[in-house]
């Protein structure tokens, strides 16, 4: 039976304030949690232009001519050194359990892993675990501030911003006297991120700033609760 045209526009009205409604609390929760995103959205694109005629050409660049099995063991040898600030903000935040898993691959990859190389710990069943200071602060109550971009850096909040500093104490630029080695190794370690990050390119739907942002303070919510995180639809 054919809808009236004046029933169907009241449905359609009906519609559309229902779903104004519902995006209201989406609204409001975004404009809480990023309240600086006219400044943010021009640091994205500063961003995003440096990414896409520097980094990203050197990232493929790196995949392109690098050997798979390379390419992993590069990945590997810094996931080794990130162990170390595992470790350190595992036992900051009062969890022996994995710090203990930490110790264990770090001796393990080290050794019989080659400097870290192969990643013989995760084989072991020893899964790696994924910390800093920013997690550090926040399962310790300290909450994580409205949403901001940093130049180059990219997506952070307020807390996390703050944080990256004492991180750089378990980073091992700070103590590689040689510049020469320590730009070098820092420029690889860089690039070696990038490389991982371009399959991931292919999930960015809609504006890239807003599913950018959502995707980082989920991510971040996730780790500092260690998973316990509730479904607020």
């Amino acid at each position: 039976m054919p809808v009236p045209r004046t029933g169907f526009i009241r449905r359609l009205a009906g519609l559309s304030l229902c779903a104004s409604a519902a995006l209201l609390p989406v609204a409001a929760q975004a404009a809480e949690e990023d309240p600086w995103e006219g400044v943010n959205r021009v640091i994205f694109r500063f961003n995003d232009t440096v990414d896409r005629y520097t980094f990203k050409p050197l990232a493929q660049g790196y995949q392109y001519v690098t050997p798979q099995f390379v390419e992993d063991g590069v990945h590997n040898f810094f996931n080794n050194i990130g162990d170390v600030g595992n470790l350190a903000n595992n036992v900051l935040q009062a969890k022996p359990q994995a710090a203990g898993v930490d110790t264990a691959r770090l001796l393990v990859n080290t050794t019989f892993g080659l400097l870290g190389f192969i990643d013989v710990g995760t084989r072991m069943g020893l899964q790696r675990n994924d910390e800093d200071f920013g997690q550090t602060l926040g399962y310790w109550g300290v909450g994580s501030g409205p949403y901001v971009v940093l130049p180059l850096l990219g997506p952070s909040t307020v807390r996390d911003a703050f944080a990256k500093y004492p991180d750089t104490y378990t980073a091992p630029w700070r103590y590689i006297d040689h510049v020469p080695t320590r730009n070098t190794a820092l420029g690889v370690s860089l690039v070696d991120t990038r490389a991982s990050l371009l399959s991931a390119e292919r999930l960015v739907t809609g504006d890239k700033y807003t599913f950018v942002r959502n995707a980082f303070l989920q991510n971040r919510e996730f780790k500092v609760k260690d998973g316990q995180v509730e479904d607020d639809f």
